[in-house]
């Protein structure tokens, strides 16, 4: 899907309203405790991007084991597209993502990363709405955003709430061609916690918005 960015600045707040609060370390320490047995202690961090990357707002991510943060399990590359009414985010992988491991906590492996490290990631967009005090956003449709796991091909199906303070997630990878699950949280959805806020290194940003 190709996204035309709107020529109007109308969603502008709200897209730097959803990028101040996706920026941080997000922790679901509290639910891991609670039931170890069903949720292990996860960190998501979003680290913000120089505007100079993508000439938008952009982030670099990592998700990571509590007890094994240089060795992320998932990392990414983020552009955020003002689309009228709707915020779309376009996700790109990293050609050689162990080289950057650590970069959304240690600021001169992120200065390594470069556009020419990443390709795009298409059909696999996660489109964003506001709703009073909170974003949802899901992966746009199609079934199209295709992960090869364990041999399997699965599409992703990705929902997720953002709020100043919390990140809640399910991302579940569905068949083909029966549509049953095939990995994914079978326990329902992991619930953050912002622990530290890199929002202030979104000041730049502000100026242009």
């Amino acid at each position: 899907m190709t996204i035309a960015p709107s020529e109007s600045s109308s969603n502008a707040s709200d897209l730097l309203t959803l990028a101040c609060w996706m920026s941080g370390d997000f922790s679901n320490y509290k639910q891991s405790f609670a039931n170890p047995q069903l949720y292990a202690h996860i960190h998501i961090f979003f680290r913000p991007l120089p505007i100079e990357f993508f000439s938008a707002i952009g982030f670099y991510s990592e998700q990571a084991y509590d007890h094994d943060l240089w060795t992320p399990y998932r990392q990414g590359v983020h552009k955020l597209v003002d689309c009228s009414d709707r915020i779309y985010i376009e996700n790109y992988s990293l050609k050689d993502q162990m080289l950057y491991a650590g970069a959304a906590r240690e600021l001169d492996i992120l200065k390594t990363i470069t556009p020419d490290c990443i390709e795009r990631r298409y059909n696999c967009s996660m489109v964003f709405m506001r709703e009073g005090e909170m974003f949802r956003g899901s992966v746009e449709p199609g079934n199209q955003c295709l992960i090869n796991r364990n041999g399997c091909q699965t599409y992703l199906v990705s929902d997720v709430e953002i709020t100043e303070h919390t990140w809640i997630s399910l991302d579940k990878g569905m068949d083909i061609e029966t549509h049953k699950q095939i990995w994914g949280s079978t326990a329902g959805p992991l619930r953050f916690e912002k622990r530290e806020s890199f929002a202030d290194e979104l000041l730049a940003v502000r100026a242009l918005c």
